[in-house]
Order: structure tokens, then C-alpha cells, then sequence
């Protein structure tokens, strides 16, 4: 398998405000990856996926592991919203889903994903890339993607989510976060989960 680039257009929205309708998540310091550092990317952690409301969209957000804590947040259609709270969930569907149906053919070819890449945020659209590798010959392959699909397929490998530091410095934001939780607060978060269960349950 030769190296090689495959471009896909993009159509997800970007917010760099806090505005979807969903609690906080408490985080007191980076965390340490296991994964090697790489130039010119940022490793990124998976937050949540949230909906915003009232219009009750989903939104992904992921959060930089280094020590300044910025997130990216991007709106995503429902389908990928699901493939990746299912991921997430460990739900098990009667027939492979379509990222599931992907993993299976990368297993058959003897390809792994090493590793998605969030390459560009370009007119409130972001692209990302997929970085594949032939386990046979150590040959590589990077295949644009819509951020949605390679998170979804990322959460579905255990592979690292990465962004290009210009990415992060453009649209990332840090989210003040109340680590003093009341009750309340802890009941709004269960309202928040059950609504989100309840559009899992619409659109699947």
C-alpha cells in the first residue's frame, strides 16, 4: 500500500462558545498519554457528546490533555452523534453499524488506524485526516475525513485523537468549571443524561 491522500468535503459547524445544554466536566489537571508527543499536534481527549439545547443538536467536544486545557467543540449530524455514543456506551447492535462495518474491513485487510488528526478549521468547517497503516509492510496511508467519522472510528480503535496546534490556537477555549458541585447540580447533570438517552433512543 503506497502512501497516499484522499480528500473528502466537510460540512459540520463549529461553536467556540460554551452554549449546548449540558453539565460541566470536572477536571483538575492534564493528563499523562501514553502515547508518544508528535510535532506540531496536540493530543486531545474526548469529553463527551453533548446536545445542545433548545435546538437539540449534537455537539462533540474534546479537551487538549496539555496543561492549558482548551476544547474544541463541533457540531455533528445525529447518525455520527450515535455511532459515537454507542462506542461509548459499549451498545452491541444485532448488525454492524457502518464505523463498525469499517473497524471489520481494516481487521481483514491487516490495516490499523494509528492515530485521527483534526488538520484544519477553514470557513467554520473542520477536516481531519485518517492515519492508516498496513501491518504486512509498515506501508502508510492518510484519508481525509469528517472529524465525526474519525471520532467515531478513534473511540471505537483506542486510538489517539490529535489536533495541528493552529487548529487549537484558533478555535480552542477553556470552559470555567466548578469543581464544588452541589445537588442541584448533580440533578440537572442526571436531566441532561436522560435527555440525551431519550435522543439516542429517536434517532437509532
Amino acid at each position: 500500500m503506497s502512501s497516499a491522500t484522499t480528500s473528502w468535503p466537510e460540512r459540520e459547524r463549529v461553536t467556540t462558545s460554551v452554549s449546548w445544554g449540558s453539565p460541566s466536566v470536572p477536571h483538575l489537571g492534564p493528563t499523562e498519554s501514553p502515547w508518544p508527543k508528535l510535532p506540531h499536534v496536540i493530543e486531545l481527549e474526548l469529553v463527551a457528546v453533548r446536545v445542545e439545547l433548545p435546538s437539540n443538536t449534537p455537539v462533540v467536544v474534546l479537551r487538549e490533555l496539555d496543561a492549558r486545557q482548551r476544547q474544541l467543540s463541533i457540531f455533528i449530524g445525529n447518525p455520527e452523534a450515535t455511532a459515537i455514543a454507542f462506542a461509548l456506551e459499549g451498545v452491541d447492535t444485532p448488525r454492524p453499524l457502518t464505523h463498525d462495518l469499517f473497524c471489520d474491513v481494516l481487521d481483514e485487510l491487516a490495516v490499523t488506524l494509528d492515530r485521527v488528526v483534526i488538520t484544519e478549521l477553514r470557513d467554520t468547517t473542520y477536516f481531519a485526516d485518517l492515519h492508516l497503516r498496513r501491518l504486512t509492510d509498515d506501508s502508510s496511508v492518510t484519508v481525509s475525513s469528517r472529524p465525526s467519522d474519525a471520532i467515531a472510528l478513534a473511540v471505537r480503535t483506542g486510538c489517539p485523537i490529535f489536533s495541528e496546534e493552529d487548529v487549537i490556537d484558533e478555535a480552542g477555549f477553556v470552559e470555567e468549571v466548578d469543581v464544588d458541585v452541589d445537588a442541584g447540580a448533580d440533578a440537572d447533570a442526571d436531566d441532561v443524561v436522560e435527555e440525551f438517552r431519550q435522543f439516542i433512543d429517536n434517532v437509532s
